[in-house]
């Protein structure tokens, strides 16, 4: 599958289950770990859920006093009644049957005020004779009475109360440690899985792109595949980390938030539902908005990266052609349109956020208006309508939540199928699995085609033999198709008719690495790798440092030994700090540890001074003994003394032949040599 710039912009659905799917199988290996931060959150959110619980029964059986005068038309049987006339009674209400308290705050009977009753002849009452109001039996106190008692005053007419208060108050300070030592659990097992699936991602991706056949990157900017590995990767770890467990949590809190305020009261319960269309409406607007803004964020950001990728790449051609300024201009541009993006989503949070804050506010303010009168008419205790407005709270924060959970949803099914269509890019065709026993390095060409694109053939018919040990040249002009001969013998590009030989044995029915291993390359521009000089002649490998250094030696790289610190001397990117020359002679000590049967020079002197070029042609008459060698030139003096010379052009080979023979033919070589090597004219 062709690159296409536009799989930066990649959206999709919100959720996709083929996609999810597939993105849960990174997960399958850590399943057991999940599993035990999904448990922990259905603890966490019991916890949760039950904090505003023990502040009702703290207030409604403690803190608020426990009798009340109601007025009925006969004598109640529950509550320990006190007659006081007039169809009054004094009632104990933590000793009324519950069904009995329902029917009185549904008929309205209880009134708000609430009394503590102390009992005949209790010592506190001689203290404080005007205090307390007298009933059959003792006395009776509200708030006011007991208000400015001293603290064992208080103590001993409600010491129950108080130890009450106490062990709910270590009970929510039990939960609090338990939430706080479960979440620190979940947090840690979450980024844990998080981490490792990033990890298997990012080794699989690259992986992936390391089989990838070059016409890929031919087409692919580096800034974005890196982009893939990083940016995308990220946001995929963010919903496993953020949001999957969220999900859980959000579900769990939201039901058993409703069904504890439905039993608390349910016609308040009601009032609050009537809030949820405009919730659903404004999360319905902003998911919308949120897609469109998301979109424009990741289509600046891959356009940004590339850039800067490519401008960094390119620094020395910028800064020798004095466009500065002009790569600037380009990227505030760029810069620009990412900084109007990132506003336009942040305007969208903006607006959403102090929008559910607000109904959250109205919510809770409509709990306190009528749920205030239903506690004044006693048809609500006042520890319901405290754990009411927590709960209302409670409520709204997965709607939050929610909402921030599309934007990463939608970040991640984005990012997921980018990844999944560089994942399905088909791999480089490996070919057949043939080994050699013993490769001589005969290469043969046998009528060979090949177009990059349908029907734009860059070569035509090629057919040439190499024999073993010979050494081949090939020249021709600028675009011949010279390059692309390497490239088809290393099977970097299928042949598209025809066949490429070795040994007699079609390479495509080569394992391609076992055909690789037999060739060593030495490029124009030689790549090297941040290290040392030792792990760019080996390449990571386990040639022995022995054998690096002594191919070195026979590569005439002998500068490396008066490097101070010799062969593990640093190298930075892309060997910024040697010479063309001497990265060049590396490349040779590279091709000479790995003992190729074949060589080939793609213009491996060209960028070089002559006083190197006669250091690098003495290497490369030691490294070519005995080994079929190809050459690509356009320096003719470095090939005069090539077996055989093959000139292309508008890729067939129009001629063929040793050096002498071909000046003695006196066509397309003898132009270019002449060309070349013309004595300059004097002037005037």
């Amino acid at each position: 599958m062709p690159y296409n710039p536009r799989d930066d912009e990649v959206l999709g659905k919100a959720f996709d289950l083929r996609l999810m799917r597939r993105l849960l199988r990174f997960l399958v290996p850590y399943w057991h770990m999940f599993t035990v931060c999904v448990l922990l959150t259905v603890i966490l959110t019991g916890i949760q859920l039950g904090l505003p619980y023990i502040t009702k029964i703290a207030i409604d059986q403690f803190l608020t006093l426990p009798d009340a005068i109601v007025t009925l038309p006969a004598p109640p049987t529950t509550g320990n009644p006190v007659a006081l006339g007039d169809g009054r009674y004094l009632v104990n209400l933590q000793r009324v049957d519950t069904h009995v308290r329902a029917q009185w705050e549904e008929t309205g009977v209880l009134p708000p005020t609430r009394y503590l009753f102390i009992p005949a002849g209790a010592t506190i009452v001689a203290h404080y004779p005007k205090r307390f109001i007298p009933v059959p039996g003792g006395y009776i106190a509200d708030h006011q009475d007991l208000r400015g008692l001293p603290v064992n005053d208080i103590i001993a007419l409600r010491g129950t109360a108080v130890a009450g208060v106490i062990r709910l108050a270590m009970l929510f300070a039990f939960a609090l440690l338990v939430q706080f030592l479960f979440s620190a659990g979940q947090v840690y097992l979450l980024q844990l899985t998080g981490q490792r699936v990033m990890y298997d991602m990012r080794r699989r991706i690259f992986g992936h792109i390391l089989r990838l056949p070059l016409s890929y990157f031919d087409r692919a900017p580096v800034g974005r595949l890196v982009t893939r590995v990083t940016n995308d990767v990220s946001a995929i770890n963010e919903m496993y980390t953020s949001m999957l467990v969220s999900l859980f949590r959000d579900a769990f809190l939201i039901i058993g938030v409703t069904v504890i305020m439905f039993q608390l009261d349910w016609r308040l319960a009601l009032v609050v539902g009537g809030l949820f269309p405009l919730i659903v409406l404004a999360a319905f607007e902003f998911r919308n908005r949120v897609r469109v803004a998301y979109r424009a964020v990741r289509r600046e950001i891959a356009r940004l990266n590339a850039y800067l990728q490519e401008s960094i790449s390119g620094m020395r051609v910028i800064q020798v052609f004095v466009q500065e300024a002009k790569a600037n201009a380009r990227f505030q541009g760029i810069n620009v349109e990412k900084y109007r993006a990132n506003m336009r989503q942040l305007i969208t949070f903006a607006v959403f956020r102090p929008l559910m804050s607000f109904l959250s506010s109205f919510a809770i303010a409509l709990v306190i208006w009528y749920g205030g009168l239903n506690v004044l008419r006693g048809t609500l205790t006042l520890g319901a309508l405290t754990a009411f407005i927590q709960y209302v709270r409670m409520l709204f924060n997965p709607v939050l939540d929610l909402a921030q959970g599309y934007n990463v949803l939608q970040g991640a099914m984005a990012a997921s199928e980018r990844i999944f269509i560089l994942l399905d890019t088909p791999e480089e065709d490996r070919g057949g699995s043939r080994v050699l026993d013993h490769v001589n390095g005969r290469i043969e060409f046998r009528d060979v085609w090949f177009a990059y694109n349908d029907d734009e053939w860059v070569l035509k018919g090629i057919s040439f033999t190499a024999a073993p040990g010979e050494r081949v040249a090939v020249v021709g002009p600028t675009g011949a198709g010279k390059t692309t001969i390497i490239r088809l013998l290393l099977r970097m590009y299928p042949v598209t008719r025809g066949q490429i030989l070795l040994d007699g044995v079609p390479i495509d029915e080569l394992d391609v690495a076992f055909l690789r291993r037999q060739m060593a390359v030495v490029l124009q521009d030689v790549f090297l790798f941040s290290g040392d000089i030792m792990d760019n002649i080996r390449l990571q490998s386990d040639i022995p440092d022995e054998e690096a250094v002594a191919a070195a030696r026979f590569a005439n790289a002998d500068f490396v030994e008066d490097l101070p610190d010799g062969y593990h001397a640093e190298v930075k990117e892309r060997g910024v700090t040697l010479s063309v020359g001497q990265r060049q002679l590396i490349s040779f000590a590279r091709a000479v540890a790995f003992d190729p049967r074949i060589l080939v020079l793609d213009e491996a002197t060209a960028s070089i001074d002559s006083h190197t070029e006669a250091l690098v042609q003495r290497s490369l008459a030691k490294i070519m003994a005995g080994r079929t060698s190809i050459v690509i030139a356009h320096r003719l003096s470095t090939i005069r003394a090539a077996d055989k010379i093959l000139v292309i052009s508008k890729g067939r080979i129009v001629e063929q032949g040793s050096h002498d023979e071909l000046m003695a033919h006196n066509g397309l070589y003898a132009a270019l040599y002449q060309l070349q090597f013309a004595a300059p004219t004097q002037a005037g």
